[in-house]
């Protein structure tokens, strides 16, 4: 590096007058690898100049030369990448930023150091150096000594001063008087020495005459000391005259001070006074209207309402500090006590009243909805009632021992009237379910107990209790009007003319519609009662809990009500929600048994109407919870929806005994069995009923289970079945399962129903090949033993060699069955299927055709036995398939 540095000074700077002081070997970030070198230069000429050039070797030979060249004033920044970690890179920020990668890092630390203190020389302006080490930057060079600034390149530098203008003129004059002086400087020198003796003579002199001068200056200072004690003495003169008037100043100030505070004084009081006359001072109107306002006319509630919300603000005034010790305020605050405890009383005594009216009033109507299966309207008693609700809010927030106390009273009045109207509905709804009316009596007299209900009801399905159910529907009450009784022949006649299963469609469509006309009235009484106890005793928002200090619990009727007190005013723990459901829950507390009750009548009428009661349910819980999951009538359905579902999976068990306690009679031919036919008007009605319900996966589990039990039951049956034979039984049955899972499309039991296809295929053809043995009986037995001689090892063409097997035995036994004997064979044959089968699956035709390709079989199973073990004999029987054909074909038409 030494020798190309002074190779670039000798052919390059030396030229151009410059000297180079530090060099870097570089080359750029990010490119091909190109080397070059950049210099720290100054120039030797006055004033000097320092530059940064850019030096790279020439590309026609291996002498370098100078590229570019930039004035270090104009870097404004060094960035040496990183302070801490090694690293070559370094950035100059010129006009643009260059990016250098040196060699080594120890160049790279050289040069940015002769950088700092070229700057710190020559510039003395802001150089930014970033991420560069701090023992790199040395402090600024102490003007007036001589030090290096690159390890000894500019010692000379600070030996030559630049004389200024007065010194060339003065050493000019000097000159021109001194010709001799480049010629003889010793004398040139001797006349300067004299000269400057001259001078310091001359300085001497001047000294000791100024002397006098500074005497007479001693002089002038002490006069003028003199004359400041003159004026410090005339100045204490005045100070002892003004701290009179200092005084008085100070009495004007102090008097002036404690007027500007009795008039600020006075300006607060003003303030104090008027905050509390408009904001405590409750108008004459008002305090009349609480007193007493007419709580009966609209009018007089809307001013009752403004004079207890204006009341209200008054006793809520956020008072300032002091105001409650003044004595007014005491006592406007206990008259505000007094008037709103006056118009709380009379308002609970006025809404206990209105609650006892309304009832009165409620009751004479009920007379008119009782013969229909209708609820009672309260929507005019909850609009009466709804003129009070912001009067009701102002007692729940003013008091709430009263606002709580005409709470219970409403729940225990309501509970009392709902309780009588929902039995009375109720009634109405089992009398028509039930089919009878009661004569001699006004239904304004109900309600009747309810074992008197069901006394009646046991009455008219005999002693035993039990109405007719889904299995036995030959007792099946006709429906009366209440208007007209028809006569008890006439009933029957009209029994008489109707079958047991259209009476049972006829009472389950009633039975459907009463059940939903139930629902639907109940959901919309619920949902009106429930929006009226929201609106009037505010319980939609919810109430803070902050700053309580005191828990309570109380029992109201049964009814839990949590509340906590802060600073004496009582607010809810539990969520608002939470507080209408529980007064939900009193005032209907008869709605869930009254709808069991319901329920366990349907069940006992028919089993089967657990199944609408399922699908009515499930829809209107469903609704209920998409209005709101958490509601009282979400809850309550939801609860009677269990009870439903328990009777809907007691009906299915039910049916599932009923098939374990099928008895057949040893007599009589099986047929369909009763519960094969019970399960296809089971899935008939149950797919009628759950079209597009919600809880289909009931059924489909419900399903599962009946099949299993019918495939269960039907094997059961047949094997315990003597008059029909087992394969009769299982086939017939099955292909009636197999017929009705088609017909009725169940996804759920594809599976099942393709097993019911193969039972019945299964069965078909083990009674056909059964049967097919007793017209041909000892030519079957004949070659039965033939094949069993083929088994043993015997070789086909010499089983005729065989004693019980020769050509003679062969030709014995066909004689015994000519055309005439076969053909009477396969119509006793008919006549026996005919026995064993039922007129209901009308297979009789399937199975004997069936039996038809099996005995053709046979007959070339035969004929190719002869033809392989008695090759030659020319032995043949004696019809034909044809006569076979003939055979099977005038048996079947003339039956």
């Amino acid at each position: 590096m030494t020798a190309i540095k002074h190779a670039l000074q000798r052919d390059i700077f030396t030229p151009n007058d410059e000297r180079l002081l530090s060099i870097v070997n570089v080359c750029k970030a990010g490119k091909k690898k190109r080397n070059c070198f950049l210099c720290a230069t100054v120039t030797t000429e006055r004033p000097v100049q320092v530059n940064v050039v850019k030096v790279k070797k020439s590309d026609k030979g291996d002498f370098y030369k100078r590229q570019t060249a930039w004035a270090l004033r104009d870097l404004a920044v060094v960035d040496a990448k990183d302070a801490v970690k090694e690293s070559p890179e370094f950035d100059l920020h010129f006009d643009k930023v260059y990016k250098w990668v040196a060699s080594s890092t120890v160049e790279k630390n050289t040069f940015i150091s002769c950088i700092w203190k070229l700057n710190q020389r020559y510039l003395r302006k802001k150089i930014d150096f970033i991420n560069v080490s701090s023992q790199l930057l040395e402090e600024s060079v102490p003007s007036g000594e001589n030090q290096s600034v690159a390890g000894g390149d500019e010692e000379a530098v600070d030996e030559y001063q630049e004389l200024n203008a007065r010194e060339e003129q003065d050493i000019e004059i000097m000159m021109e008087g001194c010709e001799y002086a480049i010629a003889n400087a010793e004398a040139f020198a001797e006349k300067l020495s004299r000269e400057l003796q001259v001078l310091d003579g001359a300085n001497i002199q001047s000294i000791m005459a100024s002397e006098k001068q500074v005497n007479i200056l001693m002089k002038l200072l002490d006069e003028a000391l003199k004359e400041v004690d003159q004026i410090e003495l005339k100045l204490s003169s005045y100070e002892e005259m003004l701290q009179s008037v200092k005084e008085q100043m100070d009495q004007i100030s102090e008097s002036n001070h404690l007027i500007h505070l009795s008039n600020t004084n006075n300006v607060k009081l003003l303030s104090e006074i008027e905050f509390l006359v408009n904001h405590m001072d409750l108008a004459k109107g008002h305090i009349k209207a609480l007193q007493e306002g007419d709580l009966t006319s609209s009018r007089g509630i809307e001013a009752c309402t403004n004079a207890a919300d204006a009341l209200l603000q008054c006793m809520n005034v956020a008072l300032r500090p002091g105001h409650d010790m003044l004595h007014a305020v005491k006592q406007q605050q206990q008259r505000f006590s007094d008037l709103r405890e006056q118009f709380a009383r009379r308002l609970a005594s006025h809404l206990n009243s209105v609650f006892v009216q309304q009832g009165h009033d409620q009751s004479s109507t009920l007379a008119q909805h009782s013969a229909e299966l209708t609820l009672p309207n309260h929507h005019p008693f909850h609009r009466d009632l709804l003129r009070y609700a912001k009067l009701m809010e102002w007692l729940k927030n003013t008091d709430y021992g009263k606002y709580e106390g005409l709470t219970k009273n409403y729940m225990d009045y309501l509970s009392r009237l709902y309780e009588r109207e929902i039995k009375d509905f109720f009634e109405v709804a089992k009398i028509k379910m039930t089919g009878t009316t009661r004569e001699g009596k006004k239904f304004a007299t109900l309600p009747r107990k309810e074992s008197a209900v069901k006394q009646e009801t046991e009455s008219l399905h005999g002693s035993s209790g039990k109405l007719t159910g889904s299995t036995s529907s030959l007792n099946k009450l006709s429906v009366q009007s209440s208007g007209n009784r028809r006569s008890q022949s006439s009933s029957l006649l009209d029994m008489g003319n109707m079958s047991a299963s259209d009476l049972d469609v006829a009472d389950r469509t009633k039975f459907d519609k009463i059940f939903e006309q139930v629902l639907s009235e109940l959901e919309p009484l619920c949902l009106a009662e429930q929006d009226f106890i929201s609106k009037f005793f505010k319980l939609q928002q919810h109430q803070s809990t902050s700053g309580t200090t005191t828990n309570e619990v109380e029992e109201m009727d049964g009814v839990a009500l949590s509340r906590s007190y802060s600073s004496g005013v009582p607010q809810t723990v539990s969520s608002e929600k939470d507080m209408i459901r529980q007064m939900m829950t009193k005032i209907f507390r008869c709605i869930e048994p009254e709808l069991n009750n319901l329920i366990a009548l349907g069940d006992k009428i028919d089993s089967f109407n657990s199944l609408y009661m399922l699908v009515k349910m499930s829809h209107h819980v469903w609704t209920a919870q998409n209005v709101d999951p958490a509601s009282f009538l979400s809850t309550t359905l939801g609860n009677v929806l269990v009870t439903v579902k328990r009777n809907f999976d007691k009906c299915i068990s039910n049916q599932m005994k009923q098939m374990d306690e099928v008895k057949i009679s040893k007599k009589s031919k099986v047929g369909i069995l009763p519960f094969v036919a019970e399960f296809e008007e089971f899935a008939a009605l149950a797919e009628s009923i759950f079209k597009n319900a919600e809880r289909r996966g009931d059924l489909d589990k419900a399903y599962i289970k009946l099949i299993r039990a019918v495939f269960d039951s039907v094997e059961k049956v047949a094997n315990e079945s003597q008059k029909t034979p087992r394969d009769v039984v299982m086939m017939e049955n099955f292909h009636h399962i197999f017929a009705t899972l088609s017909r009725l499309k169940i996804s759920c039991l594809e599976a099942e129903k393709k097993e019911a296809k193969q039972k019945y295929t299964d069965h078909l053809q083990s009674y056909v090949i059964y049967s097919l043995g007793q017209p041909l009986e000892k030519l079957n037995h004949f070659f039965e033993g033939v094949e069993a001689r083929v088994a043993q090892g015997i070789r086909e063409e010499e089983v005729s060699y065989q004693l019980a097997f020769n050509k003679q035995e062969l030709r014995k036994v066909i004689k015994e069955y000519p055309g005439k004997e076969v053909k009477k064979g396969l119509d006793n044959l008919y006549k026996k299927v005919d026995k064993h089968l039922c007129e209901e699956e009308n297979l009789l035709q399937v199975v004997w055709h069936s039996m038809q390709d099996e005995f053709i079989r046979q007959y070339k199973h035969f004929e190719g036995l002869i033809a392989r073990c008695y090759p030659g004999s020319g032995i043949t029987m004696e019809f034909t398939i044809q006569d076979i054909l003939d055979y099977c074909s005038s048996i079947a038409q003339s039956h």
